[in-house]
């Protein structure tokens, strides 16, 4: 049974964390401990949520079961070896949020038999509106899995995967918010290059982003539907659209992606290898 959660690193991602688990009445503010270096982010995680905290890494395994590494990868590897001793295949579930590194990572510095979930969130945690990935080490079980749905569900949508499919959730979803702000950088642009003040556009951009979303979701209407709706017979849409085929924007989008998940896939073995 889970009693306490223990968050090693206390940046935005783990903030976001807690807020959602404590608005959610997942866990109380005793309930959670959270490990940060740096005393001033330390204090206010404390004094802002009501909860407790420590720099001891070790002292922190020893006093949860459900152990959440929210730290860089770069550090990743002595954090394992500062908390390995300290973990109990039998008593402990680990979550991992860092990027790029594959569970092998873990099982290669940790005990035998450890339970590990890796766990890829987007910067949308911020907001509660994450889509959020994750994948399980062999020792998990279902009741395991399900309760790391329930916990990252406080942050936004969950779905499993396969692990072999986290280098593609990192270039797709991982690094999607920045795909999405481009583009509506690039409409407003757009929007003023044709006139419009700066704010118009802005505001037009951003609703018009907003309600196709909705309209999607709502209506259960793919893309291509949506985007038929909008094209009328040598109107103005299917004049832009033509300009975006003949510049090759899809295939712009895809190769993009598909850069950012041949350089994930690079940085996992990068780090596997460290």
């Amino acid at each position: 049974m889970i009693k306490k959660i223990g968050i090693i690193g206390g940046g935005q991602m783990a903030e976001a964390l807690i807020k959602g688990f404590l608005e959610r009445d997942l866990f109380s503010p005793k309930e959670i401990l959270i490990s940060e270096p740096v005393g001033e982010r330390r204090q206010y995680l404390g004094e802002y949520y009501y909860i407790q905290t420590t720099q001891n890494n070790s002292e922190l395994v020893n006093k949860c079961n459900l152990i959440l590494l929210a730290v860089k990868p770069q550090v990743m590897g002595k954090v394992l070896e500062e908390i390995r001793d300290n973990i109990n295949p039998e008593k402990h579930l680990i979550l991992t949020i860092a990027a790029g590194l594959p569970l092998s990572f873990y099982e290669k510095r940790l005990p035998q038999k450890t339970k590990i979930v890796r766990i890829m969130p987007n910067t949308c945690a911020l907001i509660h509106k994450s889509i959020s990935a994750i994948a399980k080490g062999p020792y998990v079980s279902e009741e395991e899995l399900s309760l790391v749905e329930k916990l990252f569900s406080a942050i936004g949508e969950v779905i499993r995967v396969e692990e072999t499919y986290m280098d593609a959730v990192t270039a797709l979803s991982g690094s999607g918010p920045a795909y999405v702000a481009l583009f509506l950088e690039a409409l407003t642009d757009a929007g003023v290059r044709c006139g419009l003040p700066r704010a118009v556009a802005e505001k037009l951009a951003f609703s018009t982003l907003e309600g196709t979303l909705e309209m999607i979701k709502k209506t259960g209407k793919d893309p291509y539907q949506i985007k038929a709706m909008v094209t009328s017979p040598g109107g103005t849409t299917i004049s832009a659209l033509e300009v975006f085929y003949k510049e090759g924007f899809s295939g712009i989008v895809i190769s993009a992606i598909r850069s950012a998940f041949e350089r994930s896939k690079e940085l996992s073995k990068e780090f596997e290898n460290k």
